[in-house]
């Protein structure tokens, strides 16, 4: 799932509160959220892999319909990670992809044709989508996999009025930074352990003659949520989890100065005239330059360090090696001071159900355990997956940067928090924030910006 289609979805959360989220959600009405059995035996009955199924019973014949942005190329892999289900469950599941998932699911919502499961990559949606009776709470199978495989962090995104509704599904990090492992061996620098290493090591660049950053941030309607994205990791390390949730959820306000002093740590980078924008232009050049086109300097030895997430891996030309002794690869964000552990801010996505039958309840169980996080490393060879499941065994992740952001997750110290203008009302996360990080790139002041923001934010 690429970001920029994630940051559409913020504004489906608006359009979903004023479109009449109160229809009457889709299945059966349960009063508990205990596993649904169809009865019989289990067509997996005895097989390890297929242990926490046997519940449901015999599901043969039926079907559960998923509908995802997720489409081909990287489709092939999810509905390959289903076959264990099918085997162990007798039941077949029913994939659909779209690149028009955000809007779509807004017509099948308000003309009551929802799937059984969709795969939603926005709490803030997700939370529109419960508030208006859609969602069904997740059965407790799945709650006791997200408390033993994923934590209280994840489980809180999944979570509304202290109830789970949807299970983490896949994953990625964003405090990451891209270099060139040959370009960093040839000059002998090294990668930065603390912030201010990495400031010590852009001054050692800069005079080289090279502009150590490169940056942009056009993303068409979504232009400046790259910003948002530095601004996230700098809060988080700065001023700490507690903090950044006060500020996600407005209480604090978005001009607090903690906030401001975040916002200036990444202006002493991105409006740096000794620093950026690395073989493209002056600092301006950030914000006519695609997100997909910053980092590609550092290929050609134009610019050292790009700052962006894990799924920028898809990013490089064709044959370019992503790996730690390869053409380029990524490193940990680094903190600014040892008081909040190691920060991590990513996103991804969550398994809502609208019906609460025994196969869909299975298949919400299964997505959420640990056997379909391996079943789904093994079915990408060519990465671009990764999830925050504590039972995903690293080694059965192929790509380097997928296996590095795993370990990233599963740090012990690790201290996950979820894209900030993902969780904002729509007109600040999908808006205002977008917009006036823009505008700050572009010359307007820390304190403006962030005042306007504020400004706009839903009383």
């Amino acid at each position: 799932m690429k970001t920029s289609l994630s940051r559409r979805l913020a504004a489906s959360v608006a359009v979903l509160a004023v479109t009449g989220l109160g229809l009457v959600g889709c299945g059966s009405d349960s009063s508990s959220n205990d596993a649904q059995s169809a009865g019989g035996t289990s067509p997996g009955k005895g097989k390890a892999e297929c242990a926490q199924l046997e519940q449901f019973g015999d599901l043969t014949g039926k079907s559960v319909s998923v509908y995802t942005s997720i489409v081909e190329p990287e489709a092939t892999a999810q509905k390959n990670s289903y076959k264990v289900f099918e085997d162990c469950t007798g039941a077949t599941v029913k994939y659909e992809g779209s690149q028009e998932f955000e809007a779509q699911l807004q017509v099948r919502a308000q003309g009551g044709n929802l799937p059984d499961i969709a795969y939603i990559p926005q709490p803030g949606l997700l939370k529109s989508l419960v508030q208006g009776g859609y969602v069904k709470e997740a059965p407790k199978p799945v709650s006791d996999n997200v408390d033993k495989w994923f934590g209280p962090d994840w489980r809180s995104y999944g979570t509304v009025d202290d109830k789970l509704y949807a299970a983490p599904l896949g994953a990625n990090v964003k405090s990451f930074v891209w270099y060139s492992p040959k370009m960093f061996k040839d000059n002998g620098w090294e990668v930065p352990k603390t912030w201010d290493d990495m400031i010590a090591l852009s001054d050692k660049i800069a005079a080289t003659g090279i502009k150590p950053w490169c940056a942009g941030i056009e993303s068409g309607e979504a232009t400046g949520w790259v910003v948002t994205d530095w601004l996230e990791d700098a809060l988080l390390r700065d001023a700490g989890p507690d903090v950044y949730n006060q500020w996600v959820n407005h209480e604090i306000p978005f001009n607090d100065p903690k906030v401001a002093e975040a916002l200036d740590r990444v202006g002493n980078i991105l409006k740096n005239d000794k620093y950026v924008n690395g073989g493209i232009g002056d600092v301006k050049s950030i914000a006519t330059t695609s997100f997909q086109e910053g980092g590609l300097p550092i290929t050609k030895g134009k610019c050292a360090l790009h700052r962006q997430a894990s799924f920028y891996a898809a990013q490089w030309p064709k044959g370019t090696k992503v790996a730690e002794d390869g053409d380029v690869f990524a490193f940990y964000l680094p903190t600014t001071n040892d008081q909040f552990g190691q920060p991590v801010l990513g996103g991804g996505e969550f398994v809502a159900a609208f019906s609460d039958r025994p196969e869909v309840q299975a298949f919400q169980t299964y997505l959420s355990s640990d056997v379909w996080a391996n079943e789904k490393a093994k079915a990408t060879p060519d990465g671009g997956w990764v999830s925050a499941n504590k039972g995903l065994k690293i080694d059965n992740l192929t790509s380097p940067i997928d296996k590095l952001s795993a370990e990233t997750l599963q740090n012990p110290d690790a201290v996950f928090r979820f894209d900030g203008s993902d969780q904002m009302p729509a007109a600040v996360g999908a808006g205002t924030f977008w917009s006036e990080m823009t505008n700050w790139i572009t010359g307007e002041s820390t304190t403006d910006a962030l005042k306007k923001i504020e400004a706009s934010w839903p009383s």
